[in-house]
């Protein structure tokens, strides 16, 4: 396992940006496929998008697809979610995960390693 840090949630406009990072510690991370999940007031915890160890595939729910970019830096042991053309649906603590498993398993959010989540909020 490794330990998970987000940060860079915050509140901002409709049409907006926000980048969110995820530390990872530990060298496993550069073998991880790695997600990103959120969890909107009164709903249940929903995958938002994936990367493989590589960066070499990515998956994003139909929402956010064309309008999030899910990166990772190997060096930095760091995972990106760049949020662009926010709405208010958007709003939501955001969660990154990962596991030494296939994309499909990460998106499926049965894994042990989480972080304690970055609020996000979309409001004029």
């Amino acid at each position: 396992q490794v330990r998970l840090v987000e940060s860079g949630g915050g509140l901002v406009q409709p049409g907006g940006s926000l980048r969110l990072s995820c530390v990872a510690s530990g060298r496993a991370f550069t073998t991880y496929s790695m997600g990103w999940f959120r969890r909107a007031p009164g709903k249940e915890r929903e995958f938002v998008a994936a990367i493989s160890w590589n960066g070499g595939s990515v998956s994003y729910m139909n929402s956010v697809r064309g309008r999030f970019i899910i990166s990772r830096d190997n060096t930095k042991n760091t995972l990106y979610l760049q949020m662009n053309s926010l709405k208010p649906e958007d709003t939501a603590v955001y969660y990154c995960t990962g596991a030494p498993v296939p994309i499909p398993a990460i998106a499926s959010g049965r894994l042990d390693s989480w972080g304690q989540g970055t609020q996000v909020t979309v409001s004029p």
